[in-house]
C-alpha cells in the first residue's frame, strides 16, 4: 500500500488551450478510497491517467508511497486500473483473464490459480463462471471480473475510471456497495474517477471536485454537503441540485418574489463591505420547508415566498415540489412529504431558516461568510 501525491501536476493538450489538468495539489492518504467527482471535461480522467502514466505531466510531479514517478513507466508503477469498458480479452476465460497479468510477470501457474480463487471467492464469484468467456457473463459479472483482475496483482493502488457507467441503475447501486465494502476490507489506496456526483457521496472516505482542470474543494462527502466553498460546489454536490438565484439585497436580506429573506448578519456585513448590491443565494430543497398559505407563521424566524406547484415528480416516500414564485415565473424546487404533499395547481409558502441559506459572490463564486 502506498499513500499519493500529486503535486502541481499540469496537462495541457493544446497550446492554445486551456489545461486540461491545472497545477493540482491533492494528497491521497495510505489505504484512502478518494473519488474524483466532476462534470465531462473537469479533468479528473485526464488527472487518473496522468497518475497511471498513461498521460505525460507538462509540469508538476506525481508520487507513490513517496517516490516521484512522474517518468517511470505504468508497468513499474505497481498500480492496477479498472477500466469503463472492462477491457476482458474475449476469447480467455474468467480464470484466465484474471490471472492474464500474473502470466505476462512470470508468476508460477499454482500461485496464480490460488490468486485467482481467492479473488474469485471475495468478488461472490462461483467456482463454475471461472470456465466461461465473457460473452456468457452478465454486466455486473463482467464488472466483477475486471475488479479480479486488479485483485490479483495485490497492487499498491487501484485506479478506477467510472467502472459502473455500464450498469443499470439497481446493478449501480448494489455493485458500488461491494466496491466501498471491499476496498475498505482489503485496505488498498484506491482512486476512483465519476461524474456521478452519488456515486462520489457514498462510496468515497473523501471527495476532490474538479471543475474545467482545477481542483474546486477535497473534503468528507458532508463537509462538501454541509460547507461547499463556492458556488460550483454547492451547485454541483446533492441531489435534487441546491436552488441557485441572483437576488437583490434589501435591509436584513435579501428580495425574493416580492418579499425579504432574512439572512445572517456576518453574510450581510461582507457583502455590504465588498460593496455588493446583488448576491447569489443557494438553498437546499430540504431546506424549503412547505406549508399552506394559512401557515406562515408556523416557522419562527424563518422567510417565506409563496408560490404555486407546478409539477409533483413522486418518489415514494417524498416528493419533490416544482413551485412557481409569482414575480418573474422564477421556480423553486422543494422536498416534501410524499403521501400527503401538496398537487399541481395548489398554492404553497415555502419557508426557509436564514442559517440554511447558502450565499455566493457573483462574479467569483466564492463562498460569503462560510
Amino acid at each position: 500500500m502506498a499513500n499519493v501525491k500529486f503535486v502541481s501536476a499540469s496537462r495541457v493538450y493544446a497550446k492554445d488551450a486551456p489545461p486540461a489538468v491545472s497545477a493540482l495539489d491533492l494528497d491521497i492518504k495510505d489505504g484512502e478510497f478518494m473519488v474524483l467527482v466532476g462534470p465531462s471535461g473537469s479533468g479528473k480522467t485526464t488527472a487518473l491517467r496522468m497518475l497511471a502514466g498513461l498521460e505525460p505531466l507538462d509540469g508538476g510531479r506525481v508520487e507513490i508511497g513517496e517516490k516521484d514517478v512522474t517518468f517511470v513507466p505504468p508497468k513499474d508503477r505497481d498500480i492496477a486500473m479498472v477500466f469503463q469498458n472492462y477491457a476482458l480479452y474475449p476469447s480467455k476465460t474468467v480464470a484466465e483473464n484474471m490471472g492474464f497479468a500474473l502470466k505476462m510477470r512470470g508468476v508460477h501457474k499454482d500461485e496464480r490459480a490460488r490468486r485467482v480463487r481467492e479473488a474469485a471467492r471475495l468478488l461472490d464469484l462461483d467456482d463454475k463462471l471461472l470456465d466461461r468467456k465473457p460473452k456468457a457473463l452478465s454486466g455486473g459479472q463482467r464488472q466483477r471480473v475486471a475488479m479480479g483482475r486488479a485483485i490479483v496483482r495485490e497492487p499498491r493502488v487501484f485506479l478506477m475510471d467510472e467502472p459502473l457507467s455500464n450498469l443499470d441503475a439497481k446493478l449501480r447501486v448494489q455493485t458500488r456497495s461491494q466496491i466501498a465494502e471491499l476496498q475498505r476490507r482489503l485496505g488498498i489506496t484506491t482512486v476512483y474517477v465519476t461524474h456521478d456526483q452519488v456515486e462520489a457521496m457514498t462510496m468515497g472516505n473523501r471527495v476532490a471536485v474538479l471543475s474545467q482542470g482545477k481542483l474546486q474543494q477535497v473534503a468528507t462527502p458532508r463537509e462538501l454537503y454541509d460547507n461547499p466553498v463556492n458556488q460550483f460546489v454547492a451547485g454541483f454536490i446533492g441531489s435534487p441540485a441546491m436552488n441557485l438565484r441572483t437576488v437583490a439585497l434589501a435591509d436584513g436580506g435579501v428580495r425574493l418574489a416580492g418579499k425579504v429573506l432574512p439572512l445572517p448578519p456576518a453574510i450581510r456585513t461582507e457583502a455590504e463591505q465588498a460593496g455588493l448590491s446583488e448576491i447569489v443565494i443557494g438553498m437546499r430543497p430540504e431546506h424549503l420547508h412547505v406549508t399552506g398559505t394559512d401557515a406562515s407563521a408556523e416557522l419562527n424566524g424563518s422567510g417565506e415566498v409563496t408560490g404555486e406547484v407546478i409539477l409533483v415528480e413522486e418518489l415514494g416516500a417524498d416528493a419533490l415540489l416544482h413551485v412557481r414564485l409569482p414575480e418573474g415565473g422564477d421556480q423553486l424546487v422543494a422536498r416534501a412529504e410524499g403521501r400527503k404533499g401538496p398537487v399541481p395547481g395548489q398554492k404553497v409558502t415555502l419557508h426557509v431558516q436564514p442559517d440554511d441559506v447558502f450565499a455566493f459572490h457573483p462574479q467569483t463564486g466564492a463562498r460569503l461568510a462560510g
